[in-house]
């Protein structure tokens, strides 16, 4: 594709004399004198660059290293040939404009944009407005939007970083001059982004699949209140806490690239050895979050992670069962907060636990009674127990 330079001005909103400007700057470089997609993505990046008060010269530099070369953009992600307003998207969709709205912001884009909904967008309302059709009722759909919301998130900021990190950075490096780059990088992309869909779609069905066998034996379970019924929301499960004692000094003595690589390998490790209806919640920084609906297999398993382990930084574990409230894919609570402070509570190398965990153990673990412990936050005292694996199994 190849335009005039009034057109690409015009799709940038910019005027001819500034994009003169830019290309005699070398911000945009042109092939063969002609403006191009490649070209108008770079100079796309210039004006937003502009708007955020970057000065001239330091978007020179950049585009002398080859930083904005992210001409591949505007194949991928072509301009909207139009957009829709809230009022619209909801007459389209039969959806209330307050609840388009509050669906918008749950998946987590900005409510600025709401008012500029694409084609694709609207494609998608009308999917959720058939969901809530058929009976989904809307507190749990709301939860699943920004479950899904936040993973997607998650998924396009790890391809965007390490596509960076392992195409971008290296044809910098090798001095692979913009233009080139550009259309080495729109190649691969092109290859690779029709795999995602389906890699996600079938990674989905099997872990569906999963928890759709967990929930169906009954690993999932339901709590019934003193009036007979359900406690929607809540669940009863094992909560353990783990991470790297003494992180803090490792990471000022070893620096933080070698640190980052000791907790890259504790969680792998944690993940790659957990029962199998166990899974890790979250993460944050060295700490490891773990749910179980199996209290005795999640504490078989503290128990013989830290038997397997002898290398430090030693992790620390801390487990609690009790009743959680599941929102949006994670637990909160007592219980969850009372797990934290037991994993904080632990020394390297210790599995500590409350007293539920003891009563739900198998014969061949062994406990250590601590005492009474008031842990920050509590205003009652703890019973806690050092676990490990009695003397015939050790």
């Amino acid at each position: 594709m190849s335009m005039t330079a009034a057109e690409a001005a015009r799709l940038l909103d910019v005027s001819p004399a500034t994009l003169r400007r830019w290309v005699d700057d070398g911000l945009v470089p042109l092939e063969h004198g002609e403006w191009t997609r490649t070209s108008l993505a770079q100079a796309r990046i210039v004006a937003r660059l502009r708007a955020r008060g970057h000065p001239i010269d330091e978007i020179r530099e950049a585009t002398r290293e080859g930083r904005l070369a992210y001409g591949y953009l505007e194949d991928l992600f072509p301009a909207p040939a139009s957009t829709h307003t809230l009022e619209e998207a909801a007459e389209a969709t039969g959806l209330e404009p307050a609840l388009v709205e509050r669906i918008w912001t749950a998946v987590g884009f900005s409510a600025l944009t709401v008012d500029e909904i694409t084609d694709d967008d609207l494609r998608l309302l009308r999917y959720i407005a058939a969901a809530l059709d058929a009976g989904f009722p809307l507190v749990a759909f709301l939860q699943l939007v920004r479950v899904y919301g936040q993973a997607l998130a998650r998924i396009a900021d790890a391809e965007v970083r390490l596509f960076h990190l392992y195409v971008h950075e290296p044809l910098i490096h090798d001095g692979v001059d913009n233009l080139e780059m550009a259309e080495e990088m729109q190649g691969l992309a092109r290859e690779l982004l029709p795999l995602a869909t389906p890699v996600m779609d079938g990674l989905h069905q099997r872990f569906l699949q999963h928890f759709l066998d967990q929930d169906v034996v009954g690993h999932m379970e339901l709590e019934i209140d003193a009036d007979g019924g359900l406690d929607l929301g809540r669940m009863r499960v094992a909560i353990a806490f783990a991470d790297l004692a003494g992180y803090t000094r490792l990471t000022e003595q070893a620096g933080e690239e070698e640190a980052v690589d000791i907790i890259e390998r504790f969680v792998e490790s944690v993940e790659n050895t957990l029962p199998d209806d166990a899974r890790v919640v979250k993460t944050i920084g060295d700490e490891v979050m773990i749910v179980a609906p199996d209290a005795q297999a999640l504490l078989d398993w503290a128990v013989g992670f830290q038997e397997l382990l002898s290398e430090r930084p030693l992790p620390r574990i801390g487990i609690h069962l009790g009743l959680t409230l599941y929102r949006d894919g994670d637990y909160y609570g007592r219980a969850v907060n009372l797990a934290a402070r037991v994993g904080a509570r632990a020394a390297g190398g210790e599995v500590l636990v409350t007293r539920p965990l003891v009563d739900a153990a198998g014969p061949h673990l062994e406990f250590e009674h601590i005492g009474d412990v008031k842990l920050k936050g509590f205003s009652m005292s703890t019973e806690l127990f050092l676990a490990r694996l009695g003397e015939e199994d050790g």
